[in-house]
């Protein structure tokens, strides 16, 4: 395994999950709010704090950019509201977005990515998992490509990346340099070597564990936990890569 190819990008909440990928010596982070619900875009405070704890040798702070659940097909104020979450988070200092959108067909909305990519400027842009509920990831790769985005984030079409690996090979494949891609959903240490072997170039892994609300009875219960990220699940996954 080439260790000096493959680059690690944590998912993290906050900037105690951006110190811990600084310990893992992750190039990036992908920072974002609500991962339990796939992940939406942070305040300016979180990105703000996230970056003091980055500091200068620390990872990349990319954010999300995802203006709530559900699908991704947005409507106007919603793509509004995500073109301004891109200039906000760019002006104040982020290296890079990651952005995605379909269209009513279901395929990938090549104008209004392109918006959100001429709104990051210099900024370095990546497609989310929108692309994995395309019909055909790796023809969708094709469109990213041609968007001159920097990198896709996929699972190849599956729950878990490790079920879409074959996808994942084929993708990799295709991009033939022209575009990074980073595999991630499920990612774990038992997964990663077999992903880092399928030849793409990057993993996206939030190495999270739940902590449960505090209070007695029903109305805790009902809060449910939230999610942080585990440097001991962090690193589990670099151990395996034998970085």
């Amino acid at each position: 395994m080439d260790a000096v190819t493959i680059a690690l990008e944590l998912a993290v909440q906050d900037p105690s999950g951006v110190r811990i990928a600084r310990e893992v010596g992750a190039a990036r982070v992908e920072l974002t709010q609500a991962l339990a619900l796939g992940g939406l875009t942070p305040s300016l405070a979180t990105l703000e704090l996230a970056l003091d704890a980055a500091g200068e040798r620390g990872p990349e702070v990319h954010v999300l950019i995802r203006p709530r659940a559900g699908g991704f097909h947005y409507d106007d104020d919603e793509i509004a509201v995500s073109v301004r979450d891109i200039e906000r988070a760019v002006a104040a200092g982020a290296a890079g977005v990651v952005v995605g959108a379909l269209d009513e067909s279901g395929r990938l909305d090549a104008g209004t990515i392109a918006r959100m990519r001429d709104a990051a400027g210099a900024a370095s842009v990546t497609l989310h998992r929108a692309i994995d509920v395309t019909a055909d990831p790796v023809v969708a790769l094709e469109t990213a490509a041609a968007l001159g985005l920097r990198r896709v984030l996929t699972s190849g079409g599956a729950s878990a990346a490790i079920d879409g690996i074959e996808t994942l090979r084929a993708m990799a494949t295709a991009a033939a340099g022209r575009i990074e891609v980073m595999a991630g959903s499920g990612v774990n240490a038992a997964s990663a070597p077999a992903l880092v072997g399928a030849g793409v170039d990057a993993l996206h892994f939030s190495a999270k564990r739940t902590i449960a609300a505090t209070g007695d009875g029903s109305v805790a219960d009902s809060m449910g936990g939230h999610e942080v990220t585990d440097r001991d699940a962090a690193f589990a996954v670099r151990e395996a890569l034998g970085l």
